[in-house]
């Protein structure tokens, strides 16, 4: 008799919800408290700066994954649109808009606090895609608050010296300008302990991250989704590295025991380019029930950033900001996911064409096959979105997945 396959909890998910709750009711009670100020960011945005000059940071697109997760999202996006957004821009943005233009949050059935925390103080980073620029301007009207961003150059190949000097100098500027705003200098030693603890949850990410080389892996593309939240809303605390100390020990006793993400692990493959937020649960359970491994992503280690080491840092922050994988050319990407691809031990890779987010989709121009021809390894690419359920179909999509494993096993096995 076959035994069913169990999924193996992950303990530090405790000390997660945990930590996430403390997070979001610090937020709002800073909202309320005049003598606390709230900036709101970009989740590869200029954080660091922020928290060293004394904001409380809140990273809306957390706010429209949230949204997608709990299966809200479509609810929303009609009231953006209702003002002017166009229904197929980034369905984060439309989701959030729309969202508090219907006084919806997750926020509320989660943690108990009426939703995101009103800022004092909007800033943004270009890196990731223009959408931003207007969402956070959105904001800043309702708000009454002002916006303050940067737009580093894009598509880039070898990021150059130039580049990141570039990147610094308006940096340097937005700093100048907040410090206009608020009447508080920036401290920079202050900066240097922000970017230090920054970097060293991100390097600590990432070796939580480059664990799953291990076979079978400890973790997953769909663990990791719940687990990055620490180095995206603490970065710059020891609260996140503190945690990501006890995930990576976790992980590496994992590795020592061989206990799998994936029990029977058959397969193992690369995901590229955005969840699917509402599908998230019954996409895992579909991988894992085929013995199916989603072992690497492009999306996990976006936050998984080189550690700092001392000196100047806002090139730290303009160089890492700047060399993110959105934030490259083709030719980037394409020998970044051939490099994943040999480190993980990959035997397929999926791509996920997300409607309302071009910018992080990545097989629009030929890359899925030129991969699929250079690797000589099966590849799907299959439509949906990141927020919006309307765009993704559950039966086509299931159907193409098991298609797929059939393409695994005649070349695999």
């Amino acid at each position: 008799m076959s035994t069913i396959a169990k999924r193996v909890p992950i303990n530090a998910r405790k000390k997660l919800q945990s930590l996430m709750r403390e997070y979001f009711v610090s937020l709002d009670a800073a909202a309320a408290d005049s003598d606390r100020r709230v900036a709101w960011c970009t989740s590869v945005g200029p954080c660091e700066i922020l928290s060293a000059m004394g904001y409380e940071v809140y990273f809306p697109e957390n706010h429209g994954a949230l949204l997608g997760a709990r299966k809200i999202s479509h609810e929303c996006i009609p009231a953006a649109v209702g003002v002017g957004y166009c229904a197929e821009s980034c369905s984060y943005m439309t989701s959030d808009i729309g969202a508090a233009l219907s006084g919806i949050s997750p926020l509320t059935e989660a943690f108990g606090i009426a939703g995101p925390p009103k800022p004092d103080l909007l800033s943004y980073s270009t890196n990731q895609c223009r959408e931003v620029q207007d969402w956070w301007n959105f904001f800043g009207r309702r708000h009454d608050a002002p916006v303050m961003g940067i737009r580093p150059p894009s598509h880039l190949g070898q990021v150059t010296d130039a580049h990141v000097a570039f990147v610094r100098g308006e940096l340097n500027q937005l700093i100048t300008r907040i410090e206009s705003h608020s009447g508080t200098k920036l401290d920079w030693s202050r900066l240097e302990t922000v970017v230090d603890l920054s970097s060293r949850a991100s390097s600590l990410w990432r070796q939580v991250l480059d664990l799953a080389q291990a076979q079978p892996s400890p973790i997953t593309f769909f663990d990791g989704l719940i687990h990055m939240a620490p180095v995206i809303l603490m970065r710059g605390s020891q609260e996140a590295i503190d945690y990501y100390d006890m995930l990576l020990a976790e992980m590496n006793e994992r590795v020592e025991e061989g206990t799998a993400a994936v029990p029977n692990e058959r397969f193992r493959v690369y995901w590229d380019g955005m969840p699917v937020w509402p599908k998230v649960r019954e996409l895992s359970e579909k991988f894992f029930d085929l013995g199916v491994s989603i072992a690497a992503s492009t999306y996990c280690n976006s936050w998984a950033f080189e550690e700092y080491d001392g000196g100047d840092p806002l090139e730290w922050m303009a160089r890492t900001s700047t060399e993110i994988f959105i934030n490259r050319d083709e030719t980037f990407k394409q020998q970044f996911l051939l490099d994943m691809c040999k480190r993980f031990s990959i035997d397929g890779l999926i791509f996920h064409n997300a409607r309302t987010c071009p910018n992080n989709t990545n097989s629009r121009f030929g890359m899925a096959q030129r991969l699929r021809d250079e690797a000589g390894m099966p590849v799907l690419v299959f439509d949906g979105d990141l927020s919006d359920s309307r765009f993704f179909s559950t039966a086509q999509t299931m159907t193409n997945i098991e298609a797929f494993v059939e393409q695994l096993e005649g070349c695999c096995q």
